[in-house]
């Protein structure tokens, strides 16, 4: 549904792009002039890091400026956001960033130090199913066998960082519906979180796919479960949560590109213009769906339409998990 919506809307708001340079002539913008940062708060290598670069590499061609990719990871991408929060609304400090953004301020509350709406959404890039893996050695090919061990032994998992959405989706998975004691260990990007369960630190990962199709066809991991609505293409034999029977886990993880609040509407269209174009390069698209991600798109209208109803969606979601 969301990948009909988005591309939809990318289609429509390519008839009003037009020639980005154009526009911004007419416009009588000046900007871009210098070089433009993109903020990821996630350490290098997972689906937002990833997203980042193949949509930064190509913007920066369309815009004709360069653009930096710098990782700022930690407290559960916090650091990162709390750093964009704090910059000039001038259209060079941008966000690339995952449901983080309104999770952590949800579930954290003022000490996330930052709110959902200190941010202005310009894009919503990439989407991707969260994935739950294990180690090879794991003796559970499907959820069902891993609660069962789960609640006869002392368990652990990995996620990119507290208040991230894998670590509130699973939370909900093992210590809501199936009452298992299974502590969480966070880390500083769903990369080495991958990492940790392929070197058996800790058994199970929840996270972004981005990654993690090679080393399950190479057995070296053990996907249960994915989020997404249909199965991947990459992994045909890989359960949904839905067929697994968790309809309640069904989760994507998008990639969304912000700035913060008050920046010039001027500047946000003309952002937004030069991402849909490079969402349509078909270089692009190939490098997306290496890596299991879907490209988005659509107006800036749009874009905040669906922000909006994220952030009620994930108000829902945490407040009936603290609650219990």
């Amino acid at each position: 549904m969301i990948r009909v919506y988005f591309q939809t809307a990318l289609i429509l708001s390519l008839f009003i792009a037009g020639n980005l340079a154009n526009i911004a002539a007419a416009q009588g913008s000046h900007y871009p002039n210098k070089s433009i940062r993109f903020v990821v708060p996630f350490a290098p290598g997972g689906s937002t890091d990833v997203t980042a670069r193949i949509i930064g590499q190509k913007v920066s061609e369309i815009l004709k400026q360069p653009i930096f990719v710098e990782n700022r990871a930690g407290a559960g991408a916090s650091i990162g956001i709390q750093n964009i929060a704090s910059s000039s609304p001038d259209g060079y400090s941008i966000l690339v960033v995952s449901p983080s953004i309104i999770v952590n301020s949800i579930s954290m509350g003022a000490t996330a130090g930052y709110k959902p709406q200190d941010f202005e959404v310009v894009s919503f890039a990439s989407n991707l199913p969260m994935g739950i893996f294990v180690n090879e050695k794991v003796a559970a090919n499907n959820l069902e066998e891993l609660r069962t061990i789960a609640l006869k032994e002392h368990l652990s998992f990995a996620t990119a960082g507290n208040g991230t959405p894998p670590s509130i989706t699973c939370e909900n998975l093992f210590r809501i519906i199936w009452k298992a004691d299974v502590t969480h260990i966070p880390y500083k990007g769903s990369s080495p979180a991958l990492l940790a369960t392929l070197g058996g630190e800790t058994p199970i990962t929840c996270g972004a796919m981005t990654g993690v199709t090679p080393f399950a066809k190479q057995g070296k991991v053990k996907v249960l479960a994915v989020s997404s609505e249909k199965r991947l293409a990459s992994l045909p034999n890989v359960p949904t949560v839905i067929e697994a029977g968790y309809p309640q886990l069904r989760d994507d993880l998008w990639t969304g590109i912000f700035v913060p609040k008050n920046t010039p509407m001027e500047i946000k269209k003309i952002l937004n213009q030069a991402i849909n174009l490079a969402l349509q390069n078909p270089e692009v698209i190939e490098k997306l769906d290496a890596n299991d991600l879907v490209p988005m798109g659509g107006s800036l209208s749009q874009n905040t339409e669906y922000f909006n109803s994220e952030i009620t969606r994930w108000l829902k979601t945490i407040t009936a998990l603290k609650s219990q």
